[in-house]
């Protein structure tokens, strides 16, 4: 059975006294024993955070991002070494914002994933199209040559420390949302991808999340489809509420 999912990222945002009231909060929560929620946090506060993260037994912490070298004169970066050795289990990967912002390939992620699933880490791998691509209609090549372009080589059982978040760039943070079939639509093209690109029981057991303006309002419909298992949720995962919510919003 794949796993229920719901992740956090809180991307820059929050103080470090915001961060751990949120985090504390969360925590506190009763948290299904069948959900696994994961807080992307900035790298500043994951020591902490993931020190409050250890009261719940289904509450992780996650990177934003990690560099694809070990270590060496890469002012201002984080290494995947720095992080497992303060105990993070996860990396968030390829996210559009870094994509854009921050020319991140292919090619480099491709490199990122391989370094994070080296040492260890669990990597939550984003995909996404934007608008021009969707009203051209090319949204499901596009986001599969972004999984070949840095999943490609991977191994079976490299895929078991790897979950995909399907984020449609129209939809993060503008307050659009995919329909939910429109999600699954693209969840189960990914999974049939996978299964090409590895076998069905690769397919079958990769976690699919679903990113963009996912709220209170609308996470059980998007989570009630066959192939989403959960959310990458921004602005609602940094208010303890909605994020409960959500979390509770699994059928």
């Amino acid at each position: 059975m794949r796993k229920k999912i719901a992740a956090g990222n809180w991307k820059m945002n929050k103080t470090f006294g915001e961060a751990v009231e949120l985090a504390k909060g969360i925590v506190e929560q009763n948290i299904p024993s069948d959900v696994t929620v994961v807080l992307g946090v900035p790298s500043l506060y994951l020591n902490k955070i993931n020190g409050i993260a250890e009261a719940n037994d289904n509450v992780f912490v996650s990177a934003q991002n990690a560099h694809q070298e070990l270590s060496g004169a890469y002012t201002g970066e984080t290494s995947v070494v720095m992080l497992q050795s303060i105990g993070i289990p996860y990396v968030i990967l390829g996210h559009s914002e870094r994509r854009e912002y921050n020319c991140e390939t292919p090619e480099l992620l491709k490199h990122k994933v391989r370094t994070a699933l080296d040492n260890g880490m669990e990597v939550i791998f984003c995909c996404g199209e934007s608008l021009d691509i969707r009203k051209a209609d090319n949204q499901e090549e596009y986001v599969r040559n972004q999984i070949k372009g840095s999943l490609e080589g991977l191994s079976k059982e490299d895929m078991k420390k790897v979950v995909i978040a399907y984020e449609p760039i129209w939809a993060i943070g503008t307050g659009e949302t995919a329909s939910p079939q429109q999600a699954q639509d693209m969840h189960r093209s990914i999974r049939e991808y996978l299964a090409d690109m590895f076998d069905a029981e690769v397919a079958e057991n990769t976690a699919i999340l679903y990113g963009g303006s996912v709220k209170p309002s609308n996470a059980e419909e998007i989570f009630g489809q066959i192939d989403v298992d959960g959310g990458l949720v921004g602005g609602a995962s940094m208010k303890v509420d909605s994020f409960t919510e959500i979390i509770n919003s699994f059928s």
